[in-house]
């Protein structure tokens, strides 16, 4: 899930400009979208924001592992049989999505659709699964296994059973192509929220920047700092209601696709980046790797930056972000 320690704050003021900032939330993909367009009036407002959903929602129609009709499902349901032939779109996604497990050495893969569920984050579990279930459960993951012919545009999974998901990438693959319609369409300004996704595009009506707020670790109705988002985007991962724990060890529902254990030791993971399809993947990563190694990977990383917030709540940043500290009484607002 997308945690809730960072929102966006619209900080709104009475408007000298002609045009304004126009809100609407709606579900899609599942969850909740939120969008926001910079516009001369309501109704221009409202054509920008049906392109987007209407966008998102040709997405969702590709990429959804939950309809039967979906493209993803028809890979999944020929895993092992047979090649089928996609949207070069869908081809080049899923290549990305490839890429990027490569970098971080498997701790991002779409194939981890394939895993068996064996951990339970309702409350019921006892005990922990043996260790013969846990490797089990990750037989039939890697992206290496994911055969792309770019030249016929054919996706194969190669053994049975597998399958792919774009949980970790497909809210903000939709930000991303949101938001690139709505600038050809020349709005001035906006954001993509995608249940957390966050992306945002040029200024406010009133000429100020868009911003995200980091909530207080401690006390979450209050702000800890907040950093402008200029052309840029923000994920946050976080598992701050899907954990179970045993021995005094906190396991998060983010799991290791190459091992099958729960990551343990952060909370949440923010990353600041360009693209929200890579933040998307990043934050996931990151997370899957642990607070140390996290780290290191992002410093390695042109353009990219993250904030970690650990399991003893001590906040841990990348080395080149900067965080505008607030006073502690300073309460989260959202507009």
């Amino acid at each position: 899930m997308k945690s809730l320690s960072i929102i966006i704050v619209c900080l709104l003021s009475t408007s000298v400009f002609a045009q304004q900032n126009f809100k609407r939330a709606m579900k899609l993909m599942g969850c909740g979208f939120e969008i926001t367009v910079v516009a001369n009036d309501e109704e221009e407002a409202n054509a920008y924001i049906d392109l987007a959903v209407s966008e998102i929602t040709r997405i969702e129609n590709m990429i959804s592992s939950w309809d039967p009709a979906s493209q993803t499902s028809e890979i999944n349901n020929n895993a092992g049989k047979q090649p089928v032939t996609v949207d070069p779109e869908l081809v080049q996604l899923i290549e990305r999505a490839k890429k990027i497990s490569a970098l971080t050495e498997g701790a991002f893969d779409i194939s981890y659709a394939s895993m068996d569920r064996i951990w339970k984050f309702d409350g019921s579990m006892t005990e922990m699964p043996s260790e013969t279930a846990i490797k089990n459960s990750v037989a039939r993951v890697g992206y290496e296994k994911i055969i792309l012919n770019k030249e016929t545009n054919t996706v194969f999974l190669k053994d049975e059973g597998m399958k792919i998901g774009f949980g970790a990438i497909g809210k903000g693959y939709a930000a991303d192509k949101a938001k690139a319609l709505l600038i050809e369409k020349g709005v001035s300004g906006g954001i993509i929220n995608a249940s957390g996704d966050l992306n945002t595009w040029g200024i406010q009506a009133d000429g100020s920047d868009w911003y995200v707020a980091i909530k207080n670790p401690l006390n979450d109705e209050k702000v800890f700092s907040w950093m402008p988002v200029k052309n840029s985007s923000v994920v946050t991962s976080g598992n701050y209601k899907k954990y179970v724990q045993f021995n005094g060890v906190r396991y998060s529902h983010i799991i290791n696709p190459k091992t099958g254990y729960p990551s343990s030791g952060v909370r949440s993971v923010s990353i600041f980046t360009k693209n929200a399809e890579l933040a998307d993947a990043l934050s996931t990563s990151v997370f899957v790797m642990g607070l140390d190694t996290g780290l290191h990977f992002i410093n390695q990383l042109k353009g990219v930056e993250c904030v970690i917030i650990d399991d003893n709540y001590k906040i841990h940043t990348s080395n080149n972000i900067q965080l505008d500290n607030l006073s502690s009484d300073q309460s989260a607002s959202e507009d």
